[in-house]
């Protein structure tokens, strides 16, 4: 194995073993596998993979390097899996507790930052994680590896620097953990996307770091020996020759009053402040112009490339940044650089520029309009010069000899692509010049910045050689494939452990933003199966939900029973959150954490709420051993099934959870969500819930200890009382009344600690119900809450034991009275408080009846939407429905209310996503 042994720094000369077969070179082994690969290539089966990439067998052939990476479905994955893995054994010993991980650490790392990607969680905020949930030498899987963090992380777990490893390793100790076990896991990582996986194979392979320092280097030195004239200019002495760093070109407009032309840069831009003016006289008649007002002056052009003539905006060459030396000067371009320009755009065209006709896209044709700003084809992004000098790095790099160097110099180059176009906008401040692409969007400025190679890619050939120099993989390897995380081309029970940063709804546009480099590389993504909601191309959430749904039940599929998932999240929207949480659980996962980073305080908090979606957030779900799915086949929906699913869970959950020094509450030992996690788990698998919520309440305290609200196994609640003891005060839930399951939960704690009448509660619950309530909520009056679900002390009978508690306790004058002393009756009189578990159940029955009373009248109302309902009555209707295998009434009432207020609530969705698929199946 020592192709997978040798480091990013030194290549070895000796023999190279590669999936049991033994070669006498790294090249002959790269030769016998492309042969391989471009057989397979043939096979029309093989390119009918759903999410294959579209390009040619040579384009292909020339960016994979297999068996480790090839830029279509890789299939060598299982057999890499097989070979270097270690297969599923149920009589393994493995028990862990979810993990929260900062997913901004790192972000300032040479190694994060040698290569962009529209979104990355840096290796050093996930190495924390794989340690916890793997050992050495296993196997950890991400289907939407984006740049190739993930294996980067796997590996760096085996060559972390001993800095790096002490402040770990402190930090554990401080959270009273045990030390991390060190050592590389090995890596298999997809995307859907030939960019992506391009710089994870980079990211990921081994490569001679002196030997690509030398190629890049030489590169510069090829494209100045050939270019260099292009970005020679003039001092101001007129003699003295400098190197241009780049070249302002600026948009010229008209005057809407006069007519004449209007050089934006030289009326529009502050010398001083270095900004756009709001506002600026016109140069020919004094007009007060704003950028508004303007019209943008157009000019007919024969494209190079197509001979066909092309309506370009008229632009000119504004300002030249330039170097003698080291030290940095500007002027206005004068008549030598304007006749280097008009020789460059009489050149021949470069002819490796992909002249292709940009295909209908969101963020080019309906986000950005790039036909206004001129681009209708890839090579319309470059202004002539910039084409020549990126046209001639990507041949030069594109025709090194050696594989592995040649795709390092080209992991350079195409970073490039962007700072070489005319996507590249000139955006100066008072201290500096900033020569950048707006992230995430096309997007034509009115000042763009043409570069220099030099400018563009000296800097990062410098910080790359220094990355990947500290960078050593050691014993660690990684395989990587391109295709859809829906259909991966793995045994099923063959990974150990699973950590994904999905595409979240619409934050990123990823198939759009990586055409353009794509399109150089010859291979571009197959955006039919990707994750997304894009109304150009007709995806809506719903879309988005059975693709993440699919994606999810292959992890589950490849994952060993047992293991762990970590996804991250990072959307706003509780609509895309929720489809999120149910896709998860109708794969099979059971969630076991929700956290969030809260960056003020450096800490995290757990998520209580599908509205608090503001920041990053990390999920961490586990599947199911086998044999919990074997017990409930054989018990089916028995209660025994349920009270085993919550043994299974509750072992899997942190017994406490410490913050600022005291004790945290653990939402998901909350009853109510135990209850609601063991409900998915029944749906999922088409079996009716066995026990109402009063059965499975009181049942769940008769079988298992509660402290603080929270549920233990009887093994756990020693160590829980242990921390309890060594904290000043019990951990309280973190609560957002957003509807009205949720304000009850809010009064149950509220009057847990503190049993009271109306009028003492009115304030503060009404303080509650705020800006979060949900839309199309119904807001419950107080005194129907109080009713429904509380009791209230008359005056009648002893005080009850939870009112004489409080009272006793908390004034002076009432202490040591007897339940049936007349001054303690009367402050305990009419007082609201939570019943016993055995009145409880009496109240959960009442209430549920009513709930599904007022669900009939929902369905009696023919042919017309509800503006606002109850979600409790909903929910309630929604389960009993399920039960009876009543889908149609679930499809048809939620055909009756709003789609936001559907997606936005994960039980609903849960409840009418299953009987869409039951009833398609009965179809």
């Amino acid at each position: 194995m020592n192709d997978l042994l040798q480091s990013h720094s030194k290549r070895t000369t000796a023999s190279v073993e590669c999936l049991g077969l033994t070669f006498p070179s790294e090249e002959t082994r790269r030769e016998h596998f492309l042969k391989l690969l471009a057989d397979k290539l043939k096979d029309p089966a093989f390119r009918q993979q759903e999410g294959f990439p579209q390009g040619t067998d040579e384009a292909i052939l020339a960016m994979s390097d297999p068996p480790y990476y090839t830029v279509c479905p890789n299939p060598w994955l299982a057999e890499f899996v097989t070979r270097y893995g270690k297969p599923y054994d149920p009589a393994e010993k493995y028990a862990r507790e979810p993990m929260a991980i900062d997913v901004s650490e790192g972000k300032t790392d040479p190694l994060y930052k040698a290569h962009s990607y529209h979104t990355k969680v840096p290796h050093l905020a996930i190495v924390p994680s794989i340690l916890h949930f793997t050992e050495p030498g296993d196997i950890v899987l991400d289907g939407f590896a984006g740049s190739g963090m993930t294996g980067v992380a796997a590996q760096w777990c085996g060559t972390a620097p001993p800095s790096y490893r002490h402040k770990l390793e402190m930090e554990w100790k401080k959270a009273g953990s045990a030390g991390p076990k060190w050592g590389a896991r090995r890596a298999v990582l997809n995307d859907l996307s030939p960019a992506a996986t391009f710089i994870s194979a980079n990211y990921n392979l081994p490569f001679d770091v002196d030997a690509f320092a030398k190629a890049g280097k030489q590169l510069l030195r090829d494209v100045e020996r050939e270019l260099g004239w292009m970005y020679e200019t003039l001092h101001s002495d007129g003699k003295t020759k400098g190197r241009i760093e780049f070249t302002v070109w600026t948009q010229l407009y008209s005057c809407p009053e006069c007519t004449g032309e209007v050089n934006f840069t030289d009326e529009a831009l502050d010398e001083e402040t270095r900004r756009v003016k709001d506002d600026f006289p016109c140069p020919h008649c004094g007009a007060e112009l704003t950028k508004r007002k303007l019209d943008k002056l157009w000019i007919n052009e024969i494209d190079a490339a197509t001979g066909k003539v092309l309506k370009v905006p008229k632009r000119a060459p504004a300002l030249i940044s330039y170097r003698v030396g080291k030290t940095r000067y500007e002027k206005k371009p004068d008549e030598n650089d304007l006749a280097v320009i008009q020789k460059i755009a009489g050149l021949n065209f470069p002819t490796v520029l992909p002249t292709i006709k940009i295909p209908p896209m969101h963020m080019t044709h309906e986000r950005a309009r790039m036909d206004q700003a001129g681009v209708t084809h890839l090579h319309h992004f470059f202004l002539p010069r910039a084409a020549h000098a990126i046209g001639l790095l990507w041949g030069k790099s594109k025709a090194h000899a050696d594989a592995r160097i040649r795709a390092a110099l080209i992991f350079m180059v195409e970073q490039s692509i962007w700072g070489f176009s005319i996507l590249n906008r000139y955006s100066p401040s008072h201290f500096s010049q900033v020569n950048r692409a707006l992230n995430g969007v096309y997007y034509v400025a009115s000042q763009t910045s043409e570069c220099s190679p030099w400018y563009n890619l000296g800097g990062k050939l410098n910080r790359l050689e220094k990355a990947f120099r500290g960078y050593r993989t050691g014993g660690s390897s990684a395989a990587v494939s391109t295709g859809t995380a829906a259909s991966l081309p793995l045994r099923e029970a063959s990974i150990d452990y699973v950590f994904t940063d999905p595409p979240f709804g619409e934050n990123i546009y990823y198939s759009d933003l990586n055409f353009l480099v794509e399109s150089w590389h010859g291979v571009t993504t197959d955006a039919e199966p990707e994750a997304i909601i894009d109304r150009f191309k007709q995806k809506a959430l719903p879309d988005y939900q059975r693709l993440m749904q699919r994606c999810f039940t292959e992890y589950y599929r490849v994952l060993k029973p047992g293991r762990w998932m970590t996804v991250v999240f990072s959307n706003s929207k509780a609509s895309v959150w929720n489809a999120i949480q149910v896709s998860l659980q109708q794969a099979g996962f059971v969630v076991a954490e929700v956290t969030a980073l809260d960056k003020v305080q450096g800490s995290y908090r757990q998520v209580t709420s599908t509205t608090a979606v503001k920041q990053d957030l990390v999920i961490s779900a586990y599947k199911p051993n086998g044999g919990l799915e074997q017990r409930l086949a054989e018990r089916g929906a028995a209660p025994e099934s349920a009270w085993d699913f919550v043994q299974t869970h509750l072992r899997q959950l942190p017994i406490s959870k410490s913050k600022n020094g005291g004790l945290e509450f653990v939402v998901e030992r909350d009853p109510r969500r135990i209850y609601d996690r063991m409900v998915a788990w029944f749906v999922r698998h088409d079996f009716p819930v066995p026990l109402s919520t009063e059965e499975f309440l009181e049942g769940l305290r008769s079988r298992h200890s509660e402290r603080d609200g929270m549920i233990f196994l009887s093994e756990q609640v020693t160590e829980y009382d242990r921390k309890r003891a060594q904290s000043a005060q019990a951990p309280q839930m973190e609560m957002f009344v957003a509807d009205e399951r949720s304000a009850i939960d809010w009064l149950t704690d509220f009057l847990r600690k503190r049993p009271s009448t109306y009028q003492e509660i009115h304030p503060e619950f009404t303080t509650q119900i705020g800006a979060g309530w949900k839309k199309h909520e119904e807001k419950p009056e107080l005194s129907n809450l109080l009713e429904g679900n509380f009791l209230r002390y008359d005056g009648s009978g002893d005080v009850p034991s939870q009112i004489h508690n409080y009272l006793s306790t908390n004034y002076h004058d009432l202490r040591n009275l007897e339940k049936s002393d007349p001054r303690l009756k009367a402050k305990a009189k009419d007082r609201c408080y939570v019943p016993d578990p055995s009145k409880a159940k009496d109240l959960e029955q009442k209430r549920e009846r009513s709930l599904l009373k007022e669900f009939e009248g929902y369905k009696t109302i023919a042919g017309r939407r509800l503006k606002e309902f109850r979600l409790e009555v909903l929910r309630a209707g929604f389960k009993t429905a399920w039960a009876a295998r009543d889908y149609k009434t679930i499809i048809a009432i939620s055909q009756k209310i709003p789609e936001e207020a559907l997606q936005e609530d994960e039980k609903l969705l849960l409840w009418y996503d299953q009987a869409l698929t039951r009833m398609e199946a009965d179809e």
